[in-house]
């Protein structure tokens, strides 16, 4: 089963746009394992001159089903931050442009295992964050226009691994009976 959220907003303030999209991507996988062993006991006993045998045979069956459940949350946020400057300037002058780039990866990884009661749940976060900045900066004659852009995305994994394991013993009993003359 996979599911997918997609959440979109735009705030619009002071001059500031922020775009926030926020992915979820939940999948969920079931696996069954099942596993049969066989064990079969003899017994002979002499009961009034007969030869008795009986046969014991016992079925385990094990089953253990695993759950899996990855969740993947991106976050990305955008912000674009517009200033503009009036500067008085004497003589004309060429456009400049400066552009500065900033990168920032955050990288997190967390392991959590839980044992209780035959059920083991282990849970894998992993938080990578990254960030990047830009800032363009354009002079022309008497105007200073600086945009800075910033994108930071976040990407949060989540890893369930539940292990069910569910014991069934059926015991059978056979009973043959020999006579000897």
């Amino acid at each position: 089963m996979v599911v997918v959220i997609i959440v979109v907003e735009v705030v619009v303030e002071g001059g500031v746009v922020v775009v926030v999209v926020v992915v979820v991507v939940v999948v969920v996988v079931v696996v069954v394992v099942v596993v049969v062993v066989v064990v079969v006991v003899a017994v002979v006993e002499l009961v009034e001159e007969k030869v008795v045998v009986v046969a014991v045979v016992e079925v385990v069956v094990v089953v253990a089903v695993v759950v899996v459940v990855v969740v993947v949350v991106v976050v990305v946020v955008v912000v674009v931050v517009v200033v503009v400057v009036v500067v008085v300037v004497v003589e004309e002058e060429e456009v400049v442009v400066v552009v500065v780039v900033v990168v920032e990866v955050v990288v997190v990884v967390v392991v959590v295992e839980v044992e209780v009661d035959g059920v083991v749940v282990v849970v894998v976060v992993v938080v990578v964050v990254v960030v990047v900045v830009v800032v363009v900066e354009v002079v022309v004659a008497e105007v200073v226009v600086v945009v800075v852009v910033v994108v930071e995305v976040v990407v949060v994994v989540v890893v369930v691994v539940v292990v069910v394991v569910v014991v069934v013993v059926v015991v059978v009993v056979v009973v043959v009976v020999v006579v000897v003359e």
